[in-house]
């Protein structure tokens, strides 16, 4: 099958699961067709499919991800002793394990084609990423709590896992519980990396964007937790820190070019 054929073929199995949407038109554009299977793959609740559209939906996934490029974290430069600095979409990069940044469902983003990184990691990784998050949720009978950590594959991402966490959401002025729990955030995305033998990381800003912690304080809060984690633990884990936006590439890089 062809990228196209693949792509009309899941968003036909997405529409036919809907009463509602079964009759919808498929577009005719290559754009508006992937716009469309976003939005059906965002909305869909977790649940099982066969084993012929997991086929199709991986092979179609694997080689948008070809397409899009993907970067290998090894050829990167470090910017100081086992941390990088990267500005590019998560969703390509080859690392050990990939940081989301969830909402206490832990589901994933529900939006149609939301631009937030959870939209992103759930879009591209496909279905089962969602289900094994459900199956997490299910077994631990509570919404997830900030500042924790849970590890997923990354199914049809280039990275082998994804850890999931929650930070804190900024209502007023940042507080000093705002602080910690953003820094638990990075903590125990580290410890359960190492727990799991993942030797790489990479963190996506944690909690700026739809959370509204500053993006200057919340990479002052990372900054300092990676470097504190590796200073006190001895941890050779190589730590890359993931922007999208000018700004945070530039207020990362005026961080770390600090003296520790």
């Amino acid at each position: 099958m062809t990228q196209a054929e693949r792509r009309q073929y899941l968003i036909r199995f997405l529409l036919n699961e809907s009463r509602e949407y079964k009759d919808l038109a498929v577009p005719e554009t290559d754009a508006e067709q992937k716009i469309l299977l976003r939005s059906l793959f965002n909305i869909r609740m977790p649940q099982e499919a066969s084993e012929e559209f997991l086929r199709i939906q991986n092979e179609y996934l694997q080689e948008e991800a070809r397409e899009k490029g993907i970067t290998d974290y090894h050829d990167l430069t470090p910017v100081e002793d086992g941390i990088y600095l990267w500005q590019g979409d998560i969703s390509t990069l080859k690392i050990g394990a990939i940081v989301n940044a969830a909402n206490a469902q832990m589901l994933g983003c529900f939006y149609p084609n939301h631009k937030c990184i959870d939209n992103c990691i759930h879009t591209f990784a496909g279905i089962q990423l969602r289900m094994a998050c459900k199956d997490i949720m299910m077994k631990q009978g509570h919404e997830e709590e900030a500042g924790k950590a849970k590890m997923t594959s990354a199914y049809n991402l280039p990275s082998e896992y994804v850890i999931h966490t929650v930070g804190p959401i900024i209502y007023g002025a940042v507080t000093r519980k705002d602080e910690r729990l953003l820094a638990s955030c990075y903590r125990s995305c580290l410890t359960l990396a190492e727990e799991h033998g993942v030797d790489s990381i990479a963190f996506c800003c944690i909690s700026t964007g739809e959370f509204h912690y500053p993006n200057a304080q919340a990479a002052e809060v990372a900054v300092q937790t990676v470097r504190d984690y590796k200073a006190e633990t001895g941890s050779k884990i190589d730590v890359l820190f993931n922007v999208f936006k000018d700004i945070d590439l530039e207020i990362y890089s005026a961080l770390l070019k600090k003296a520790t």
